[in-house]
């Protein structure tokens, strides 16, 4: 049995983050005869300079990417089909923003220390992408947090303080200096690196070619 340290490095905002994890989830179970994994994530800005009020996703996209209207529903239903597969709704129904998820950040450093770190992360994949939550609003950033049985009062101390800034900064920056520019990235092992919402047989064949090295160089 091989144990795998695996880092992701990922944005609540990026819905190729939720698939990739989605289908690493269902490899690591095809496999869990062979292999398991301690898992940890870790911050990535798609955003950093957006407003607390967020920006239309329509106006968004045109901006940052050049993609009109009609590619942006293109881009939107691939991702829904990816979802899919993966085994995750997403909704784009209604009006649609995207937001600094600075505190989404915060909020996960402070829920890694509670042993709920992934828990609060899918929750957010959740509220952000199925359930048209608006993670920019306190108090609806908050029902996340109490939804996996976090402490809500706990949470809105961190929202009004500075708390685990500095090492949201501090591991941003850790990221970018390891060459880190797009997400998500997964980290095995703090040697190896796979890159995008990859599918599940690209997951089993890559972490099985991982644990075959590292027993032979046991």
């Amino acid at each position: 049995m091989t144990n795998l340290k695996i880092d992701i490095v990922s944005d609540v905002m990026c819905p190729w983050c939720i698939i990739g994890y989605k289908n690493l989830e269902r490899a690591l179970n095809d496999i869990k005869s062979d292999i398991t994994a301690d898992i940890s994530w870790h911050p990535f800005e798609l955003n950093p300079d957006m407003p607390i009020e967020g920006q239309d996703i329509n106006e968004h996209l045109q901006e940052k990417y050049g993609l009109s209207e009609a590619q942006g529903q293109e881009n939107r239903q691939r991702i829904i089909d990816m979802g899919k597969q993966s085994g995750f709704h997403f909704d784009f129904d209604g009006e649609r923003i995207m937001i600094n998820s600075f505190d989404c950040h915060r909020l996960l450093a402070w829920a890694k220390t509670q042993g709920k770190q992934t828990e609060l992360k899918l929750a957010m994949f959740q509220a952000h992408f199925s359930d048209q939550a608006l993670l920019n609003q306190e108090q609806q950033l908050l029902d996340v947090v109490g939804s996996i049985g976090l402490d809500t009062a706990a949470a809105k101390a961190i929202l009004d303080s500075d708390d685990y800034a500095q090492e949201v900064r501090e591991e941003e920056s850790q990221m970018q200096q390891m060459g880190i520019s797009s997400v998500p990235t997964f980290i095995i092992n703090n040697k190896y690196a796979i890159s995008g919402g990859q599918t599940s047989d690209t997951f089993k064949q890559a972490l099985t070619q991982i644990s075959q090295e590292i027993a032979a160089s046991a």
